[in-house]
């Protein structure tokens, strides 16, 4: 596979298969407009690839746009493909190709952007490759079992929130559709309720089991069907729940169809978001902001952290009850039985300490000249660390 290189083909461009394999970037044009567009209007230091993910993933999490999804589809080809062929060489059977993988891969495009959360991580990519190998393995070892499970073993796990679900999804009626349901409630009555659990072979219930599901199925549908309805016999029973545990296994589990995600049509136009006007390169940026200052407070608070381990036990105590506990010198004092010359003296040490760490942290990694009004302002970040975090690193 030729990797992207240019950042409208990463958000315009989808995988062609051809005989299992690789054969080549297809343009989605409208997709295309859409990216040259945002190219435009961003300032040129904000058109780049992390950038442009989390502008549409934001766009995506506000709007929940088709064009967003689909921006961010394209974006992921290249890990839903390798996904796809990892996850095939790893099958013992033949029954999933590289195409039929990569299809439940794209099928996955949403749930994945639900999960990502760009404040913990802004990789989009770099979740989607871990992400996306683990939902492979979870939905064709479901798969491998609703094969093995038979539609008596399925009508008993599934729920009856899920089975009215199918059955919409298969286009019955509503007189139908409640029907079926009353049908699966007396099955489960007379037959599931009398089977041991766990198996995913359960048997067809026999003949005489149908027809006393008919007759209870008949007894009750005048009083938990709204409309009237005629009697019916065990065949039409059986041929009912039969139908229903295909829409159910259709819903539950529906098959591979190939990709028809790209079209060649260079006269199909969107309306095409301006982004010059809108707020979320605003929103953006501060949360890249707000990303770098919690980045900054954690590491001073590993530095903070480490120096405190390092001062000797007496001189943590004095800390511990002087902040955390909120104890005066004399109460220390008394608590500890030292001289209030020596407790005063001993926590101005210590503070010293932990601000020394911390401006030679400054110097060497944040590259912050260390002047009157610099090491003020770190005395300052020490005081209220050491009012509000040092408790946490007690407890802990």
């Amino acid at each position: 596979m030729r990797p992207r290189q240019q950042i409208t083909d990463m958000f315009s461009t989808f995988v062609q298969l051809q005989g299992d394999r690789f054969s080549k970037w297809l343009t989605d044009t409208r997709l295309r407009l859409s990216i040259q567009n945002c190219l435009q209007h961003f300032p040129e230091t904000y058109n780049s690839e992390n950038f442009l993910t989390l502008y549409w993933h934001k766009h995506w999490q506000n709007q929940s746009t088709s064009l967003a999804k689909m921006h961010l589809s394209a974006y992921l080809q290249e890990q839903f493909y390798w996904a796809a062929q990892a996850t095939v060489a790893k099958l013992t059977s033949s029954q999933y190709s590289l195409a039929d993988c990569f299809q439940l891969a794209n099928a996955e495009v949403e749930s994945i952007l639900k999960e990502f959360n760009p404040n913990i991580s802004n990789n989009l990519k770099a979740y989607a490759s871990m992400a996306i190998l683990s939902r492979l393995r979870d939905i064709l070892r479901q798969r491998r079992e609703a094969d093995f499970c038979t539609d008596w073993s399925l009508l008993r796990k599934v729920s009856k929130k899920q089975l009215l679900a199918a059955l919409n999804q298969a286009g019955l009626s509503p007189v139908s559709i409640a029907q079926y349901r009353l049908a699966w409630t007396c099955f489960k009555q007379l037959y599931v309720h009398n089977q041991p659990g766990g198996t995913g072979k359960l048997a067809e219930p026999s003949h005489q089991v149908w027809e006393a599901i008919a007759n209870l199925y008949n007894s009750e549908r005048q009083s938990q069907l709204t409309q009237a309805t005629k009697q019916c016999n065990a065949d039409t029973i059986k041929q009912w729940l039969t139908q229903t545990a295909m829409s159910v296994r259709t819903y539950l589990y529906p098959p591979v169809i190939s990709l028809n995600i790209t079209k060649d049509d260079t006269n199909i136009m969107l309306d095409l978001p301006d982004p010059s006007s809108d707020s979320l390169i605003a929103e953006l940026i501060a949360e890249e902001d707000a990303r770098n200052r919690a980045n900054q407070q954690n590491q001073i608070n590993n530095v903070l952290s480490n120096a405190l381990q390092l001062l000797d036990a007496q001189s943590q105590e004095l800390l511990k009850l002087y902040y955390q506990q909120g104890q005066t010198q004399l109460q220390i004092v008394q608590h500890l039985r030292l001289s209030q010359p020596t407790v005063s003296r001993r926590l101005v040490k210590a503070r010293e300490s932990l601000l020394a760490a911390l401006i030679k942290w400054s110097q060497e990694t944040v590259n912050i000249s260390v002047t009157s009004n610099q090491i003020k302002d770190l005395s300052t970040a020490l005081e209220e660390w050491l009012k509000n975090h040092l408790i946490v690193n007690y407890e802990l």
